[in-house]
């Protein structure tokens, strides 16, 4: 089979039946698209200028920040083109490409998650210690063993699902080249090796789940025991977001993995994928942004510096105009 077929459908009718309707959807992706793209940029470029945010917290919230851009500009970029141009195909190689780099960064997410987790922990329950324990080379390792489970994962799934050809049928109920569906039209012998990946890696989540649960229950225990509201607040501010980031996440990844698979396009269909793929990198940033003080004052550093550059141009140029003029 050279071409995968992928029939989109909004508002439980035929896309190609109704341009305008399409284009609408194209639109409506391009918006999201374009809010995630800029929220995740603004978080990275906040926390690379600001000397303040140059914390290992904040390295590993820069890094979430780069996997969700990531993340969202695999499946996104190429629905809003098929719905722009009204096209239905995409090859088997970039097909598998959308999958592989999809599951890359899902995974890579998961882990940090947990190292985010940890980072917390310590920064809590040991604050004299953290400096000795959270070093720049535990950063580093810990981000490159992220990339390096997530290539394997990756790499391992997308090979077993592709492995042999689609005999059923080449007609995919998705906007994009989601796993579930690619599942639904695999052989049975390509379904079995996933049913062993997908268990193992359930397992792998409910261990990932159950060590952050327990970081954050020690966490907030520690903070229930500080006496200083300003030192209680702090710790609270940076550990909310964090934990926002992690039920939405898991949240997400529920909807994707347990919810049933699509026989026909469908309103519900779509909107389930909107949630579990574009959602997450969407808000993320937002969450980041609301709801922990230093980003925020980061935030208005940068803006404050921006503004009086631009003043500051501003009135150059008008004193050049000045001395031309006279």
């Amino acid at each position: 089979m050279d071409n995968l077929t992928i029939f989109t459908e909004l508002f439980l009718m035929d896309v190609t039946s109704s341009g305008e309707l399409q284009v609408l959807q194209g639109v409506l992706f391009l918006v999201i698209y374009l809010g995630a793209l800029t929220g995740n940029l603004v978080t990275l470029t906040v926390i690379m200028t600001d000397t303040h945010l140059h914390s290992p917290m904040y390295y590993f919230i820069s890094n979430v920040a780069l996997i969700d851009f990531g993340s969202i500009s695999v499946v996104v970029p190429r629905a809003v083109v098929n719905s722009m141009t009204g096209s239905k195909t995409i090859s088997l190689t970039e097909c598998a490409t959308q999958v592989f780099l999809w599951l890359l960064f899902a995974a890579m997410e998961i882990a940090l998650l947990v190292v985010m987790s940890y980072d917390r922990y310590v920064a809590i329950c040991y604050p004299l210690h953290y400096r000795l324990i959270i070093t720049p080379s535990l950063c580093s390792q810990a981000t490159a063993g992220s990339w390096a489970s997530g290539l394997v994962y990756s790499a391992i799934h997308t090979g077993t699902l592709f492995r042999l050809p689609f005999t059923k049928t080449n007609v995919i109920q998705q906007y994009f080249c989601d796993v579930p569906q690619i599942l639904r039209i695999s052989s049975p012998d390509v379904q079995y090796s996933e049913f062993i990946l997908v268990v193992v890696f359930i397992c792998f989540i409910l261990g990932c789940a159950g060590f952050i649960f327990i970081s954050y229950i020690k966490i907030f225990s520690t903070v229930l025991k500080m006496h200083s509201m300003e030192a209680r607040n702090k710790a609270i501010s940076t550990c909310t977001p964090q934990l926002s980031i992690v039920f939405l996440f898991f949240i997400a990844g529920s909807v994707a993995a347990l919810g049933p698979i699509a026989e026909k396009p469908s309103l519900k269909n779509l909107l389930t994928a909107v949630f579990y793929s574009m959602v997450p990198p969407f808000v993320n940033p937002i969450i980041y942004c609301l709801r922990n003080r230093e980003i925020n004052a980061a935030l208005g550093r940068l803006f404050n510096r921006f503004s009086a550059f631009s003043v500051k141009n501003f009135l150059a140029k008008t004193k050049v105009s000045s001395i031309i003029g006279k």
